[in-house]
Formats: structure tokens, C-alpha cells, sequence
């Protein structure tokens, strides 16, 4: 079958399509002709965190060559469906672009939207019809179980304001916050651990809503508090090097000590 695969200077879709198929036939490639759906979901995840790490990092060139990764997945997902006889990556394609369409009745309808929160509102509601959702929970249902779970949680915390269940303000989320700690130290306090679980759930859940109302991205907030954990960590692992420190030995006020002197480092 690699007979029919012509060597290029450049390639195009056409290609990466006939590539695939190639590598999945009997005479292809071992590992590709055995994968699943299951065996290479996480592959997917991966490649996807990868190419936020490139807009992260501003690097066109990287951002090029993980793009092509995601690709390659969705290439490798619609070639397994295909071979089953359900769709192939055309039919994919024909897809996006038909709700695309649907979608963007501001654009493709007589829908106005002016501004971009006008245009969102669009698409929710064209999204809505298309799904047939009637109530705020079956919209909630929608966000997948398996999203990271600060973003679920900001997600159906957007969705529950929209229909009016929502603090006035901020103050009544922080005060909520402490509300909640306070049952998980009631909790700690008995040893039950189901409780202690739960309870600490609803500190996070809480969190979230508060990042909410400051129009702050939970995951990136934790995301740079992480960072931030990471390079002051550094920075007192080096301390303590210097300082003939035994860090896994050391009295916690030595160590506090460190830290303190790596936050004024790092600031």
C-alpha cells in the first residue's frame, strides 16, 4: 500500500489522510494498526496542554508543530471510525462546519449581534435549539464530567448565575468561604473522612465562585500560584544547600525562615 504514497516537498490534508490510512493497513505500521480509541485518549490531552504550553510560550514554530499533533489525533480517531464503516474525517469536517453555520445565525441568519457578549448570546441560544435544551441542568449536564475540574465548576457556576441563582455580590461568596471552612474543621475534627472530602469539595467549589465574581480564571490563577510555589521553592532548596541545611531534617521554623527569605527574592 506505500506504493501509492507519493514522497513531496510539501504535503496537504489529502495527504495526512492517505498517510493515515497507510499506517493502519495490515502492511502499515504495528503500533498504529493496534491503537484504539481508549488506548490513546490520554495521547490526546496531552498534545492539547501541549499546544496551550506553545501560546503560552508565544513560539510560532512550536505552536505549528503541536497543532500538527492535535491533528494527527483527530486524523488517527475519525481513520478507527471509518474502518468500522460509521464516518471518516470528511464527514468531520462536514460536520464542524455545518453547526458552524448554525451556530452563527448573526452571521449566516438574520440574528443581529453588535458587540461580542451580543454574539455569544447567539451562539448559546443556536446551540440551545440545536440541543433541544429546555432547563439551566440540562444545559449543565452538557459540560463534560471529564474537564479539569476548576473549569467544570466555573462553567456550571456561569450557567446557574445566568438563571438568577447567584450571590448579590462577592461579599456573599467570601462569607459563603468561610462558611465552609469551618464545616470542613468540623469535620477534620471528628476524623470522618467522607465528611472531610465533601466538606473540602465545597471550600474549592467556593473558591471557584469567587474567581467568578472577580472575572478571574480559576485554573490560571492556581496555575501561576503553583509557579510561584515552584520558584520559591528553588530558591530555598538553594538556601538551604548553602547554609548546610538538611531540609528533610530541618525544625519548621528554619524552613519558614528559607521561605521567607525566597519570597522577598522572587518578588
Amino acid at each position: 500500500m506505500t506504493e501509492s504514497f507519493e514522497f513531496k516537498d510539501r504535503y496537504n490534508f489529502d495527504d495526512l489522510k492517505k498517510i493515515i490510512t497507510i499506517l493502519r493497513a495490515p502492511d502499515g505500521c504495528p503500533w498504529d494498526r493496534e491503537q484504539t480509541h481508549f488506548s490513546i485518549k490520554k495521547n490526546f490531552i496531552e498534545e492539547t496542554y501541549e499546544v496551550i504550553e506553545a501560546i503560552n510560550k508565544e513560539d510560532a514554530e512550536l505552536l505549528k508543530e503541536e497543532l500538527g499533533d492535535v491533528l494527527l489525533q483527530i486524523a488517527l480517531h475519525s481513520e478507527m471510525e471509518s474502518e468500522k464503516g460509521n464516518f471518516d474525517i470528511d464527514d468531520v469536517v462536514n460536520d464542524i462546519v455545518k453547526k458552524l453555520v448554525i451556530r452563527h445565525p448573526h452571521v449566516f441568519g438574520e440574528v443581529r449581534a453588535e458587540n461580542e457578549e451580543e454574539a455569544l448570546a447567539s451562539w448559546n441560544n443556536a446551540k440551545a435549539k440545536t440541543k433541544n435544551l429546555k432547563s439551566t441542568s440540562e444545559s449543565m449536564l452538557t459540560v463534560p464530567r471529564e474537564l479539569p475540574a476548576l473549569m467544570r465548576a466555573q462553567k456550571i457556576q456561569h450557567k446557574a448565575a445566568k438563571a438568577g441563582f447567584d450571590w448579590d455580590t462577592v461579599d456573599g461568596a467570601v462569607d459563603k468561604l468561610y462558611e465552609e471552612i469551618n464545616e470542613l474543621k468540623t469535620a477534620m475534627s471528628r476524623g470522618e473522612q467522607a465528611a472531610i472530602e465533601d466538606e473540602f469539595g465545597d471550600v474549592l467549589f467556593t473558591c471557584v465562585n469567587i474567581s467568578r465574581f472577580l472575572k478571574l480564571d480559576a485554573e490560571e490563577c492556581l496555575t501561576s500560584s503553583t509557579d510561584k510555589f515552584l520558584s520559591r521553592f528553588e530558591i530555598v532548596e538553594k538556601l538551604a544547600k548553602e547554609k548546610g541545611i538538611d531540609m528533610e531534617n530541618a525544625p519548621l521554623d528554619v524552613l519558614d525562615e528559607l521561605w521567607n527569605i525566597a519570597k522577598k527574592y522572587s518578588k
